[in-house]
């Protein structure tokens, strides 16, 4: 096998394997987006009025109501309200630990791990576009210096090449930064939102679990 055909098969490779980049960083971001759609609520008056119904149940002492209104919602708050109402046993300053800890391994570390893959396309899609610009100019170079009579057209071929791939790298790259960035500032209002659903429920459970004897319900 030549220089040439072996360029030509690595040249194939890169595309295939920038086009891979590309649709794995892509559908990342739109997992990591809806799983942060489905995990938070539209705006903080209806996740308000939700805790407004969670709070008269607490208050009122109806622990079953505020299971029957959590159970089968799967947003984040509704489900961290479910796991501290269910083992509000462990009293205020563990179940407060226990929540927290729980809201960031099973939500957001999954998030994270998401997030992570993108960050890796990012990383790699512009070296696999600068792998392809080495290999463009190797295949260049190689023919220029064979020292036979080089063809314009196949010498401008691997040049394309060199910058084509340089192009796709960056443009697979830049878009996804923005869409990281983007993603980043909903994780945080998703945060910002549970940490004041949290916080409204403690302030109830607080005299509540007071009250209650530690290893009882």
């Amino acid at each position: 096998m030549n220089i040439s055909s072996l360029m030509s098969i690595l040249a194939w490779i890169d595309y295939a394997v920038l086009a891979g980049c590309a649709l794995w960083g892509a559908f990342c971001v739109v997992v990591v987006w809806r799983r942060i759609q489905q995990q938070r609520f539209r705006s903080e008056e209806s996740q308000a009025e939700f805790m407004d119904q969670v709070e008269d149940a607490l208050t009122a002492g109806d622990f079953e109501t505020v299971t029957d209104l959590c159970e089968d919602d799967s947003r984040a708050m509704p489900q961290l309200v479910n796991l501290a109402v269910s083992n509000r046993d462990l009293g205020y300053s563990h179940l407060r630990h226990f929540v927290a800890d729980r809201f960031q391994r099973d939500i957001l570390a999954d998030l994270e791990y998401r997030l992570s893959w993108v960050q890796t396309c990012i990383k790699s899609a512009p070296m696999l576009g600068l792998f392809g610009t080495v290999l463009g100019m190797v295949g260049a170079f190689g023919k220029l210096a064979s020292g036979d009579k080089v063809d314009a057209t196949s010498l401008a071929g691997d040049i394309s090449f060199a910058l084509y791939t340089t192009a796709y790298g960056l443009a697979i790259a830049i878009p996804l930064i923005f869409a990281v960035a983007a993603i980043n500032i909903r994780i945080r209002k998703l945060e910002d939102l549970v940490g004041l659903g949290l916080k409204r429920l403690f302030d109830v459970l607080k005299p509540l679990l007071a009250q209650t004897p530690v290893g009882g319900r």
